[in-house]
């Protein structure tokens, strides 16, 4: 699948065919960017959409050819494994031509360590080819993860209990990729591991970003391609926390999970959380898939700033792309 945007487009689904206006526009740089989507199969759309919207509001002048791939060795389920033979491109296209910026994205662990991950090679060569043949890849969450292994063996590390929640992150240095960003940044995160700060220094990464609660949140470090490492999820939506932890309670109540989810930090209303609290002791004493019809309505807080940070983040990224293609420095 291969999409033209720029911002003047409305992206309604996964294919954007330019208009005969579009065509004639006076365009910036051209860039072209690909997205590696391994999200598991309840996301793997969700995720299309949420970063193709970032990449359409972030545009400006550059009209960007956007294509989507996935690991071959990624499981996925029958209509999953239908959507990508169907909408993707071949992940040998990726290889055989040169791309501006590449985004990876983590997919759903199933090993208990990531080396032991049935598409580790697949990943890990993607990671070398990256390094040579891109101006600038972001690896996403899990992938982040399995590249600072790969690149400087860098273990993750377990958490006590699940990273989730929006997570006001401050600005640790001054970099071209937060620029103009407020302070602080409020990014979603969802995660089961992570890692730690004083490793990453000491292998040479630069942390732009962090949280007090959770920890690093974007991180950098200059090969021949610029890597961009973020441990959160800047691109999420105001309803994916949402999404997941309601995915998570279904799975406890089907016996498919042995703990309950906590609720998202700083996500849901007061009033909410009182509620979801109640059922989460209903939930105990009657655990049964079909107690999820009795899940009440949920409503989040209203300063939630869901897409604050990616907008910033995407912009500057973009902009970085077309200094380095050569072509003229945006303004602003």
């Amino acid at each position: 699948m291969t999409i033209l945007i720029d911002r003047d487009q409305v992206i309604s689904g996964p294919a954007l065919v330019p208009t005969e206006c579009d065509l004639a526009r006076d365009h910036g740089a051209e860039l072209t960017i690909g997205l590696v989507n391994n999200m598991p199969d309840p996301a793997l759309k969700a995720t299309e959409r949420q970063f193709m919207k970032l990449l359409q509001a972030a545009a400006g002048p550059h009209r960007i050819r956007f294509h989507c791939f996935s690991l071959p060795s990624v499981k996925r389920s029958p209509e999953a494994r239908w959507h990508v033979e169907s909408e993707y491109s071949d992940l040998s296209d990726l290889k055989r031509q040169k791309f501006d910026g590449l985004i990876v994205t983590g997919a759903e662990p199933v090993a208990a360590e990531l080396d032991q991950e049935p598409y580790w090679r697949d990943l890990t060569e993607l990671i070398d080819w990256a390094k040579a043949n891109t101006r600038s890849t972001i690896w996403s969450c899990l992938a982040a993860h399995a590249a600072v292994l790969h690149l400087d063996g860098i273990a993750r590390r377990r958490l006590p209990a699940k990273c989730h929640g929006i997570f006001d992150c401050e600005l640790v240095r001054r970099d071209p990729l937060t620029r103009t960003a407020p302070a602080p940044l409020k990014v979603s995160h969802s995660r089961l591991n992570e890692i730690v700060e004083s490793d990453l220094v000491q292998a040479g990464y630069q942390v732009l970003t962090r949280s007090a609660q959770a920890g690093v949140d974007v991180f950098v470090r200059q090969y021949a391609s610029r890597f961009v490492f973020f441990q959160g999820h800047p691109e999420y939506d105001a309803l994916s926390l949402q999404r997941e932890y309601l995915r998570d309670i279904g799975r406890y109540l089907a016996r498919e999970r042995e703990t309950y989810p906590h609720l998202p930090v700083s996500y849901f209303d007061a009033a909410t959380e009182e509620k979801l609290v109640r059922f989460q002791k209903k939930a105990a004493h009657q655990r049964h898939p079909a107690l999820t019809n009795e899940l009440p309505g949920l409503n989040l807080r209203a300063d939630i700033g869901a897409g604050s940070a990616a907008a910033v983040l995407f912009r500057n990224w973009l902009r970085y792309l077309s200094v380095e293609a050569g072509g003229p420095v945006p303004a602003g």
